[in-house]
């Protein structure tokens, strides 16, 4: 799914209007309609008391049309317009006199009671097109509905946010109902806490619009998932599935490797050999005895050498960072020509000896933590900032890099790729290791390094979706990833199926 900026917003609306001969007015009916549709569906009791809160542009009429819709529906509604959000737009204005005909009252500053949890607080005082600072008495307005005892759902946008720039105070939506594309700034890290819940309404905008205009930022849907997937041919065998490396460890660091291995065969990959340390070589075999072991030094690898080809190589994961380790890790990059999976200790080992970036195959996958990628490409002052330099990053090194955070984002040259599964149970020791796993055993069988990269995050946080629903996040380990791996791939084959 695409992820349009402003400017392609306006557009897109500006070409459903011409095209599809309707005014802006019925096109923001059309929309507000499809929030309350919505939000009809999540609250069908008309027990809950819905406070809405409009700014006067066209955000704020969406907020009035669904005060009308709710209102007329039986729902009990107490409407407030915030003054200093602008100069009221035609269609707000328009709304504003078909509600007041109803006999809804506004900014009575009356008291009203609601049950517990039974009080919603819609936010539609700015949307997509805020540019310009709050003023004091917009913040005092965002304050109140922060601090109301409710549940704070946003129209398109929580209100304070900017779509192209940092963003320091904010409404903290727990649902945003947000119109036909999602967002870039609803993903990144730092405006985590303006957006719990997101929800795309489709308002039907002009399709071919869409379809022809072109972006660099993509949420990657199911979608787009049953599109990247390779199903298992009836006739496979352990010979067609590919054949994957998994290179690292150290002494107290064997589970990485083992998480890492058994991830790659649960992906679908043929064979999995594990090459590590002699101390890890008994724990191995015992905990996973599906893999072959090659190993090389006693407490941590020295020297990386075998004789057989693999079809992908995953390196990095608890290897250490000693120097025979470092040396040995430069010698092997001098001899690849095919992508590798690089990870972890092998990533800090990168930043320590930078020249060694060119050396990486074109196509490598890196999967830094954030952390380690600002020792890989140092620091940055804003998302956005990083962002760019991720991007510079890739394209000087021919690299995907996938940015891990509680919104993966897959950054190939200009292009990027935001994960939409995974859950917050992902938060805990092993989980990356096992990342690393899956994204090599999905190049064993052949999938190009980015599909790879792709599709191997959704499916490590679809199986987390999964598992969580059994284990609560609490609960949720690096080896129930693994466990789960099954479900996600049942469930895209499964909606596959239903197409």
């Amino acid at each position: 799914m695409k992820i349009f900026d402003v400017s392609q917003i306006r557009q897109a609306d500006e070409t459903t209007i011409l095209r599809q001969e309707i005014t802006s007015l019925e096109l923001m009916e059309r929309a507000a309609n499809e929030a309350f549709l919505w939000i009809k569906r999540r609250f069908p009791d008309k027990e809950t008391v819905f406070h809405i809160f409009c700014g006067q542009g066209n955000n704020g009429g969406d907020g009035l049309v669904i005060a009308r819709q709710l209102r007329d529906d039986g729902y009990l509604v107490v409407l407030e317009i915030i003054e200093g959000t602008g100069n009221p737009t035609a269609d707000f204005t328009t709304s504003l006199d078909k509600i007041q005909q109803t006999g809804c009252k506004y900014n009575t500053g009356e008291h009203y009671n609601y049950k517990k949890h039974k009080l919603v607080a819609i936010d539609a005082l700015f949307g997509t097109g805020l540019s310009r600072e709050l003023s004091e008495e917009v913040k005092k307005a965002i304050d109140t509905i922060n601090n109301k005892k409710a549940l704070i759902l946003s129209i398109d946008v929580p209100s304070g946010m900017f779509l192209d720039r940092p963003t320091d105070f904010a409404v903290h939506s727990d649902i945003v109902l947000t119109f036909q594309f999602p967002k870039l700034a609803f993903y990144l890290a730092s405006n985590c806490n303006f957006t719990k819940e997101i929800e795309i309404l489709d308002i039907g905008l002009d399709k071919e619009y869409i379809e022809n205009t072109t972006s660099n930022y993509y949420f990657t849907d199911r979608f787009d998932i049953h599109s990247r997937y390779k199903p298992l041919h009836p006739h496979a065998h352990k010979g067609t599935q590919g054949h994957a490396l998994i290179i690292g460890g150290s002494y107290g660091k064997i589970g990485s490797v083992c998480l890492s291995a058994k991830a790659a065969l649960k992906s679908g990959c043929g064979l999995v050999t594990a090459y590590i340390p002699e101390c890890g070589y008994n724990i191995l075999q015992t905990a996973f005895p599906e893999a072959m072991v090659l190993t090389d030094g006693e407490k941590h690898i020295s020297a990386i050498n075998f004789e057989l080809k693999p079809k992908a190589i995953g390196i990095g994961m608890g290897i250490g960072q000693e120097p025979e380790t470092q040396n040995a890790f430069g010698n092997f990059l001098k001899r690849q020509s095919d992508p590798l999976v690089i990870d972890a200790d092998a990533l800090n080992i990168l930043s320590y000896n930078k020249e060694w970036l060119k050396l990486l195959p074109e196509n490598t996958i890196i999967t830094p933590h954030p952390k380690e990628l600002e020792r890989l490409m140092g620091g940055w002052k804003d998302d956005f900032e990083k962002l760019e330099k991720i991007k510079s990053f890739s394209k000087d090194f021919k690299l995907i890099l996938v940015a891990k955070d509680a919104n993966t984002m897959i950054v190939h040259g200009d292009h990027v790729y935001i994960n939409s599964t995974g859950n917050a149970g992902l938060a805990t020791g092993g989980s990356g290791d096992v990342l690393t796993g899956i994204i090599t055993g999905l190049l064993a069988q052949s999938y190009n390094p980015v599909d790879a990269a792709i599709f191997g995050v959704y499916l490590h946080g679809l199986s987390a979706d999964e598992g969580v629903a059994e284990t609560s996040k609490q609960a949720f380990i690096a080896s129930d990833i693994i466990h789960y791996i099954g479900a996600g791939y049942l469930k895209i084959e499964s909606e596959i199926h239903q197409k």
